[in-house]
């Protein structure tokens, strides 16, 4: 590499010096190589942000994939984003690969030492946000990130796909408002995910709108999943007063709210009104079929591939700047992608009993 005296950068030789280790030893920390110690790779790290140090993407080994990361694959949430990457990776002549690492705010601390080794042409990344040292180690490579976004407040500097959460929890709570409902209930996913707030605070609002004064009692936290919604529905079916319909964050928690009310011998849509929220496949081959709130995760997932795409060949052509990104990246406006939402109606729904009689 040029001496630095020319062009204003480091060279490795010279991160090599300040760190008292071989060209070698941080070629191999560039490079994820897991035979340096703990210490030595910190210190090495270090330098080489310090330096705003980035190897040009040409000359990295790139594998013809893009990888996704998830914190879990056993959902049907998660298979339409597969098949969303599947889409547009076949199209370009690429293979995806699949991880599961970390909790649903960040991937595993472990997890970036790998992808370093496997230098995909970029990731996908299925959490809320990104730590900063993962960041800039994947900036210090060259490879290209982008966040599905399930929170709605990804860092500016965090290219995003994400879908208008707020009015998807509107949409779903005018249209029981609108069947006459008032006692109704919401379970909506954990309470530390600007998503579960976002669908929660548009079910607020539409009941302020509606002059109708939200129950308390009758909103619940669930975690997204079928055995939440079961719960919950259980929980709020025994009330002395229960609600007549039930809002779930999540179609798998609405799946949950049927199977407590068919336990309990609560008839839907005749005695209770459910709405989900994504309208994965199966919403529609529920009993009765679900109404929900379409979440297009696989146009989702299709827009984060080729927004992935589209910053890798702005890596190639872009010098390094002092945090190590590249220069030439999309404008902010092209990296933060929001999907809008729309209310599907099928048969889990109904005019309120008390309306009708």
């Amino acid at each position: 590499m040029r001496d630095d005296r020319s062009t204003g950068r480091v060279t490795l030789a010279q991160v090599a010096t300040q760190a008292g280790v071989s060209l070698s030893t941080v070629s191999k920390v560039l490079n994820g190589r897991p035979d340096v110690s703990a210490p030595t790779r910190v210190k090495v790290e270090e330098l080489l942000e310090a330096h705003g140090y980035r190897r040009s993407s040409a000359s990295l080994p790139e594998a013809p994939l893009i990888e996704i990361v998830f914190h879990e694959l056993d959902s049907a949430w998660s298979m339409e984003l597969i098949r969303g990457m599947q889409n547009v990776a076949k199209s370009a002549g690429v293979s995806v690969v699949l991880t599961e690492t970390g909790t649903r705010h960040s991937p595993g601390a472990e997890w970036v030492e790998g992808v370093l080794r496997r230098r995909p042409l970029g990731v996908v990344l299925v959490f809320s946000t990104l730590p900063d040292e993962l960041k800039k180690k994947l900036w210090s490579r060259a490879i290209p990130f982008v966040i599905i976004d399930p929170a709605g407040d990804p860092e500016p500097d965090v290219p995003s796909v994400g879908s208008a959460n707020w009015a998807g929890g509107l949409a779903a709570t005018r249209h029981l408002l609108d069947l006459g409902h008032r006692d109704i209930a919401v379970v909506t996913g954990p309470e530390d995910m600007l998503c579960s707030l976002a669908r929660l605070d548009g079910f607020r609002s539409a009941m302020a709108m509606a002059g109708v004064e939200v129950d308390h009692r009758l909103v619940r936290f669930g975690d997204f999943h079928v055995q939440a919604g079961y719960d919950h529905a259980m929980e709020l079916l025994r009330l002395r007063e229960p609600p007549t319909a039930i809002f779930a964050g999540s179609d798998l928690q609405a799946l949950g709210v049927l199977e407590a009310a068919r336990v309990l011998g609560v008839q839907v849509p005749e005695d209770l009104s459910v709405v989900g929220y994504d309208d994965i496949p199966l919403a529609q081959w529920s009993s009765p079929a679900l109404t929900t709130v379409h979440q297009p995760l696989v146009e989702m997932a299709e827009e984060a591939a080729q927004m992935l795409l589209r910053l890798r060949k702005a890596y190639q052509s872009g010098g390094p700047r002092p945090d190590g990104r590249p220069d030439a990246r999309p404008d902010q406006a092209d990296t933060r992608i929001e999907f809008g939402t729309r209310l599907v109606v099928r048969n889990s729904t109904a005019v309120v009993k008390s309306a009708t009689e």
